[in-house]
């Protein structure tokens, strides 16, 4: 029996006009055309393409940090923008964004353990408990004293380890991650896809997971997505269309790289 999507996507369109004063006569640019998809509650969707094609609009437009032009995003059958602004804050403990820059996305003023607790202030609860942050800490590998300590003291990996942390702070049941291991090196890349799968089994998460690198995607997610100038252009079983590309574009990233040994594991075969 298939499971209930958590995430629907309906007809998902993104235009922006761009203004005379930015260089350009006025026209508009669609960013996302059309896109629609679904994901099953405790599955991985990856969505792959080169930069430029919309891959990272569509993330923000699902942590509803954007809104679209036109269409739909459906949680657990709510539509996100049909939401108030009050119910749209209480709602976000169910899904979380970690973000591509482990550098840039923690605040250097603050402690971690601040910084890890920031999404239940976000969400209107006054506090969390030592016990809470140290719970998250550890849970991604990290030490419970660590909650003392500022994001400059830590590495690349340990950075991004502490922003899921706090994406897991609320007990969401959606994470995006938006080129989450892209500026990690390989090894690192490595570690950090593989607690995420742990975390998505031990906390029954579900995944929206975008990347530019097909290796990545085949090592975390159940199905993939090819978006291509704002369109989705192929969708199905990541060993289906990684494996057996039925539209042009994929072949090409496939072409670009003729195997899918990207972070150290397996080779794609002939």
């Amino acid at each position: 029996m298939t499971a209930a999507p958590l995430l629907e996507v309906k007809n998902l369109t993104r235009d922006y006009t761009l203004r005379k004063s930015e260089g350009f006569s006025r026209q508009t640019l669609r960013a996302v055309d059309d896109v629609s998809f679904s994901i099953p509650q405790g599955s991985v969707l990856g969505i792959v393409g080169e930069s430029g094609c919309g891959k990272s609009t569509l993330a923000r437009i699902v942590m509803a940090l954007d809104r679209p032009t036109a269409g739909q995003v459906l949680l657990e059958g709510t539509s996100l923008f049909q939401l108030s602004a009050a119910e749209l804050r209480r709602r976000r403990r169910d899904f979380q964004m970690v973000f591509q820059d482990p550098y840039g996305s923690l605040d250097p003023r603050h402690s971690v353990g601040r910084i890890i607790a920031e999404p239940l202030y976000l969400i209107g609860r006054a506090s969390a408990s030592r016990e809470r942050v140290a719970e998250m800490l550890v849970s991604v590998g990290l030490k419970a004293d660590d909650a003392k300590r500022y994001p400059h003291e830590f590495s690349g990996g340990q950075r991004q380890r502490i922003a899921i942390a706090r994406a897991l702070m609320t007990g969401p049941k959606l994470l995006v991650a938006d080129e989450a291991v892209s500026a990690l090196d390989l090894s690192v890349q490595a570690q950090i896809l593989r607690l995420l799968m742990e975390l998505k089994e031990r906390n029954a998460l579900t995944m929206l997971f975008i990347s530019h690198n097909l290796g990545v995607i085949e090592e975390i997610a159940d199905r993939v997505g090819v978006m291509y100038a704002g369109k989705l252009v192929e969708l199905g079983a990541t060993r289906d269309v990684l494996h057996h590309p039925q539209h042009a574009y994929t072949q090409r990233l496939l072409d670009a790289e003729p195997t899918l040994d990207m972070i150290g594991r397996r080779k794609r075969k002939a």
